[in-house]
């Protein structure tokens, strides 16, 4: 019989995730919390606490809302429940964007206290130089480029991206400019299939498609939307489960033991 002890899980690293480029698809899901951290560590890649917790989670309109500290409170619930995916967390609007040296304070804290293994932010060419001022300074960045939520006030909305070609070559710009700056991946978010193509093809990181192209090199979608509980999800999500159903149906049983007292049986009190 074997004494040996098990190995150790090791977390994926933002290296490893960049070295997927072009090979097997990345998958990824958002999650907020622990428990559902734990179910998505088993078969996701990276694991985001994206922004989006602001209106999944909060019922805000938009993500503009969501201040830095909620998003470190969610990394940590996410970081405990896990023990193999790589963890990045989105930097909230107003975090970044005022100067690379804001940035490098905000991205440090969040990797402090979250334990996290990356960080993500939006824009692509205007941000490029605080991303490469990150990077330099030992901060894995994951970019966003395509439809940028934290600017859904002055986009006019989420709206699809590049559905006029003439506009191509900026996106493509964007992308260019952020991977060259050195973010490890990036997500390609709400922009027409053939110029999803053409990002992926123009940059040595890894893509993460979300309402883009199965051309990328990875996906992502929000848990809540694809398990179910979004009454309206984006028109591009493919809905995997019907948990609002199945969560008001218990609910609705619980209630109604409860007021006719047949809750709780006797082998449900402690002992």
């Amino acid at each position: 019989m074997s004494t040996e002890a098990p190995k150790p899980v090791r977390r994926i690293t933002a290296p490893q995730i960049t070295a997927m480029k072009g090979g097997d698809p990345i998958v990824s899901l958002t999650s907020y919390h622990a428990h559902t951290a734990a179910i998505v560590d088993k078969y996701a890649d990276f694991i985001l606490v994206g922004d989006s917790l602001g209106m999944v989670m909060h019922g805000m309109e938009t993500t503009v809302g969501v201040p830095l500290d909620l998003m470190i409170m969610h990394g940590k619930a996410v970081v405990r429940g896990t023990k193999r995916a790589l963890i990045v967390v989105d930097m909230p609007f107003g975090s970044y964007e005022e100067s690379p040296k804001m940035a490098f304070r905000n991205a440090a804290k969040i990797l402090k206290e979250t334990g996290c293994g990356a960080v993500k932010l939006e824009g692509g060419k205007r941000m490029a130089e605080t991303v490469h001022f990150l990077v330099e300074r030992g901060v894995p960045v994951m970019g966003h480029v395509g439809l940028t939520p934290q600017a859904s006030l002055t986009m006019g909305g989420f709206k699809t991206q590049g559905r006029e070609e003439d506009s191509w070559p900026i996106h493509i710009e964007d992308a260019r400019a952020v991977a060259d700056a050195g973010a490890f991946s990036m997500v390609v978010e709400g922009v027409v299939e053939p110029l999803a193509r053409k990002i992926t093809d123009a940059v040595g990181i890894p893509t993460i498609g979300i309402g883009a192209s199965v051309d990328c090199d990875g996906q992502i979608l929000v848990l809540e939307d694809m398990l179910g509980l979004n009454p309206k999800p984006p028109k591009f999500v493919k809905v995997y489960g019907a948990l609002a159903e199945e969560i008001e149906n218990s609910v609705k049983t619980y209630a109604a033991e409860v007021r006719d007292r047949s809750f709780p049986t006797e082998d449900q009190t402690y002992r």
